[in-house]
């Protein structure tokens, strides 16, 4: 299984406020980045 687009974008739409937000497809998962630097690894649907 793998993440979905609408739950990535839910995930960055959360952490907004936080700064810059910027996401990048690893590995078949995401990495989220806040200010260029990673923050949250998102696998399966589930932020690790």
């Amino acid at each position: 299984m793998t993440t979905s687009p609408e739950y990535i974008a839910y995930v960055v739409e959360q952490v907004a406020d936080c700064g810059v937000v910027r996401y990048r497809k690893m590995f078949g998962e995401y990495m989220v980045y806040v200010d260029d630097k990673p923050i949250l690894l998102v696998c399966d649907d589930t932020v690790c």
